[in-house]
């Protein structure tokens, strides 16, 4: 099963709950349930939601992991200044879990979706090398790739900035210090 548009994936059957993820056309999902228009699917890198059941259908794009980038790092390079978006995986809104996903997805591999799930999947790393990850929060609500001590690489919502950024790591994200980790 797939969708022929982008697609919201939502918490609830329900135009009004929150989009905890989308679904790009082409892409196989799983039906799970039927419930008065909506679908229940999980995706392939098993994530559960609701979309409208009448964006279903189309064809599976045969590409739809097919490797565009040689690293992650340069896939998430191609979204600085994409808008943050909570539960976006695109350049027209991305959030910060989203852009590590589809960075990764750009080089031929699924990871979680989520910042803790993508945490916990992850190997700890005290001697980090540029791409690998830095998570925050107990419990994790943030993740951005490390690029070099002290420079991070995230979609953010805050203050002045609104987006995919490179920058200074944030002294309140330094508070907040989770673990680095490879994917």
């Amino acid at each position: 099963m797939f969708v022929f548009q982008l697609a919201a994936l939502r918490a609830e059957p329900d135009d009004a709950a929150e989009q905890v993820s989308q679904i790009l056309p082409g892409e196989p999902l799983t039906l799970e349930e039927r419930r008065a228009g909506w679908a229940r699917v999980r995706t392939a890198y098993d994530y559960p939601g609701w979309l409208l059941a009448d964006s279903l259908g189309g064809d599976r794009d045969p590409d739809w992991l097919e490797p565009s980038a040689a690293e992650p790092i340069e896939a998430a390079r191609r979204l600085l200044g994409a808008p943050y978006e909570w539960g976006g995986m695109t350049a027209a809104g991305i959030d910060c879990s989203g852009l590590v996903h589809m960075s990764f997805r750009a080089v031929g591999r699924l990871v979680p979706r989520d910042a803790d799930q993508q945490d916990a999947a992850g190997l700890r790393v005290h001697d980090p090398d540029r791409g690998d990850l830095v998570s925050y929060g107990d419990p994790v609500d943030h993740v951005a790739f490390w690029l070099r001590p002290g420079t991070i690489l995230h979609a953010t919502r805050r203050p002045g900035v609104d987006g995919v950024v490179e920058e200074p790591e944030p002294a309140e994200l330094r508070a907040r210090h989770h673990a680095i980790f490879r994917l």
